[in-house]
This record gives C-alpha cells, structure tokens and sequence, in this order.
C-alpha cells in the first residue's frame, strides 16, 4: 500500500493559530484587569466608608458596641415597665382612697335670730363620692356662737336635720363626684369649686 497523507493524520499546528491574534489577546487580558483591579480598589474605600458609618451608628455614647447599645435599651424598657407596674398599683390605691375622701360640699348661711346682724350661722355640708360624710352647723348669736355636728351616710342624716342642714345637704349631693383623672379645681359651667 503507498503511503499517503490523509488530512485527519496530518498535525495540528496550534502556535500558527494563535500567533497572530496573541498580541490582542494579551492586552485584551490586561486591560480587563487593570479595570477588575480598579473596581476592587473602588469596591474596598465604598466599604470602609460604610463601615466607618456603621460603627458610627453603632456606637453607643460610651464607644461600646450595637449589642451593648441594644441590651441597655432592652433594660430601660424592661425597668419603664416595673415603673408603670408600680405606678398603676399606686394609682389604684389612690383612687380607692380618693373615693373615700371629701368630694362634694354644700354651704346655707342664714341668719336664724332677728337681734344679730348678718348671716354669720351657717350649715356646711362635706360628703364622699357615696354620699357618706356629715354635715356641721354653727349657730351665731350676740351671747355665743354653737357648733353642731351630725353624720351623714348614702345621703342621709342618722338624726333630724334643720331647714339649712337639708338645703346644704341637697347642695352637697347636687355636686357630681369627682371621676378619676378629672382635673380638681372649679367648674366652669356652674361656677361651683
């Protein structure tokens, strides 16, 4: 059999290939990375800025760390809570107080003898929210003047009451109780205190 050359049996050769474009390649290769090194130079002063910024932040007043900032926090809240606990507990007693305490009042002056001058007696009514309390009466004449004291509970009198003692009662009781939270003072609509 002669010896022939067929194509397929025949070398490739790869330098002559790549020789020509070798050159473009090369620097192709090289600006890519120049631009690649140039990005990670920018990429790395944007992330130290940001973490500089983030430390910032993070930071608490005493240079400690977001966890400590954090913790202290959770622990202001913590005691706030204990504080409104404590608060709430104390309102409810001052309010169970508050019900007890002195909260309508009603005056009658008169005067109830013909020989003295003025309305310098009175009838002075002091009751709680429920109406439990007494009324007190001072009785002024030229000789003396006489101080008279009856208890009062839901509203009535253990004992008889005089003209002025019921109107200053009624007065009293006429008087809405104070509700919690209310502001004391006067009220402007009928000008009561």
């Amino acid at each position: 059999m002669p010896f022939t050359t067929r194509r397929e049996d025949r070398p490739i050769d790869l330098n002559a290939a790549v020789e020509p474009v070798l050159g473009a390649v090369v620097i192709g290769f090289g600006v890519a990375l120049l631009v690649l090194l140039v990005l990670v130079i920018v990429q790395g002063r944007q992330v130290r800025r940001l973490r500089r910024r983030l430390d910032g932040l993070t930071r608490g007043a005493e240079g400690k760390g977001l966890d400590a900032v954090l913790d202290a926090h959770v622990d202001k809240v913590y005691a706030v809570g204990r504080e409104v606990d404590e608060l709430s507990a104390r309102s409810a007693v001052l309010e169970a107080n508050g019900r007890r305490a002195i909260q309508r009042v009603g005056l009658v002056r008169f005067n109830p003898f013909e020989d003295t001058g003025g309305n310098q007696s009175f009838a002075l009514a002091l009751t709680d929210a429920a109406g439990n309390g007494f009324v007190v009466s001072s009785l002024h004449s030229r000789t003396g003047t006489r101080v008279y004291a009856k208890a009062i509970a839901d509203g009535r009198s253990d004992g008889a009451l005089s003209e002025e003692e019921t109107e200053a009662l009624r007065r009293a009781m006429s008087t809405p109780a104070a509700t919690p939270g209310a502001a004391p003072g006067r009220d402007r609509a009928s000008g009561a205190v």
